[in-house]
């Protein structure tokens, strides 16, 4: 197996690695600071490898809900843990859809966190119980999660902005990504919550879940 952290702060990239050497010592270790540079290490890497990666989301360069999911479709084996500080819904159920299969947050105890990877070993999936209890209370609220409502049509640029929110980026973001104002994409947002009847981006996620957007 071979490993991936993709983390800014030097000293948690630091104890990440530590702590992957000591859980998984014959493994090789690669260390990443930004998007580019996780994108990079992506290039070069075989489809049929064997790949853990702890991924953060909070990158200099970008989101790390976007290389979850270039690395979901590049290497289909591999296990995605995200590695954050970011617990709320829409970030949690975007990094799920784009391909994460696993969801820890940085501020648990080490001890937790090293069980919960360790774990990974005996086919568990490396998640925070918080997180857990949130995903199941949304599956519990979402009981319709698989049901697309075809009756609800959205435009081609309406689907554009919800596919970006999906993936987690912000109105700002998208509006740049897709090169219109912020007022504009603002519009589209408005638009997709009535259609859809959902009220945040969390819901909003769900939705381009649904439709196979992310």
């Amino acid at each position: 197996m071979s490993v991936l952290i993709v983390e800014d702060i030097p000293p948690t990239r630091a104890w990440l690695e530590a702590l992957v050497q000591r859980l998984y010592p014959d493994a090789p270790v690669a260390c990443c600071g930004s998007l580019r540079a996780g994108l990079a290490w992506l290039a070069g890497q075989p489809a049929d490898g064997d790949f853990l990666c702890l991924i953060d989301l909070g990158l200099p360069d970008g989101s790390g809900i976007e290389l979850i999911r270039r690395i979901g479709q590049a290497l289909p084996g591999a296990r995605i843990v995200v590695s954050t500080l970011y617990d709320d819904d829409a970030n949690v159920l975007a990094a799920l859809a784009a391909g994460a299969t696993g969801y820890l947050l940085k501020d648990e105890e080490g001890e937790a966190i090293e069980a919960r990877l360790r774990g990974l070993g005996r086919g568990e999936v490396a998640m925070t119980p918080s997180i857990s209890r949130r995903i199941l209370e949304h599956f519990r609220r979402h009981a319709g999660f698989f049901a697309v409502d075809s009756a609800v049509a959205l435009s081609p640029r309406e689907v554009d902005v919800l596919r970006l929110i999906g993936r987690g980026l912000t109105a700002a973001e998208a509006a740049g990504m897709l090169g219109i104002s912020a007022q504009t994409t603002a519009g589209y947002i408005k638009a997709i919550y009535r259609k859809l009847d959902v009220n945040n981006r969390a819901e909003a996620a769900l939705e381009a879940a649904k439709r196979g957007l992310v």
